[in-house]
């Protein structure tokens, strides 16, 4: 489990093709390799990938051809900047949000423009997301846990805005009309859905319905 909260830049040094799948090594010289060891997990721009061999200011992961498929890893180069954060400790500050590391699927930068000292940036979900995405929820966006403040459901578009503080901080500076995101969308939305599928098998039905939802204010403030 993360929290969206990045830790730490990080920069690919290598990345080696064996039978589609991708050997990734990266180099950082901001997140603490003390308390990491062999199996551990790291989120790579959102993705929770698991460690097969660090030193001092790097690691190595390998991601395979689901992931690759699925994610926005497929276009990393040597000396791409990532964004990095290790899996919560049991004993950690909670943040952010709930963050899986589990990408849902892939979204392309619209627009950016300034807005006072922050940046507003439109992002372009794809469609089958846009039932899970609320305004003014948490999304998470190459591992950064940010609010949606405006939707475009029929454009299939959210709005972020991105303080000072956040852009100097993540790979969000570098970010281009075009650039191509990880997204995760709130896993207490994925959860839900779950709970209102009808039952199989031996699992009863949890009795939970949207109009419960609704008279205990679950769904008070959510559109689309």
């Amino acid at each position: 489990m993360f929290t969206g909260i990045i830790e730490a830049s990080g920069q690919v040094c290598s990345l080696v093709r064996r039978g589609g799948d991708l050997q990734l090594t990266l180099i950082s010289q901001t997140l603490s390799m003390a308390d990491v060891r062999l199996g551990d997990s790291i989120a790579v721009n959102g993705v929770c990938l698991t460690v097969t061999d660090f030193g001092d200011d790097f690691f190595t992961v390998d991601v395979s051809i689901e992931t690759l498929s699925r994610s926005s890893l497929e276009h990393l180069k040597q000396g791409s900047v990532v964004n990095l954060e290790k899996a919560m400790a049991a004993n950690g500050r909670f943040g952010g949000h709930m963050v899986s590391g589990h990408v849902d699927g892939v979204g392309t930068i619209a627009n950016l423009s300034k807005s006072g000292r922050a940046i507003d940036i439109w992002l372009s979900y794809p469609a089958e997301l846009g039932r899970y995405i609320a305004e003014k929820g948490s999304i998470t966006v190459d591992g950064i846990s940010l609010t949606v403040n405006e939707l475009d459901v029929d454009g299939h578009q959210l709005r972020l805005t991105i303080i000072p503080h956040t852009l100097l901080c993540t790979t969000i500076q570098n970010w281009r009309t075009g650039s191509k995101v990880n997204i995760e969308v709130d896993v207490v939305a994925r959860y839900l859905e779950r709970l209102l599928a009808p039952a199989s098998g031996d699992v009863k039905s949890s009795g939970l319905t949207m109009a419960k939802l609704a008279e205990y204010g679950f769904l008070s403030g959510l559109k689309g």
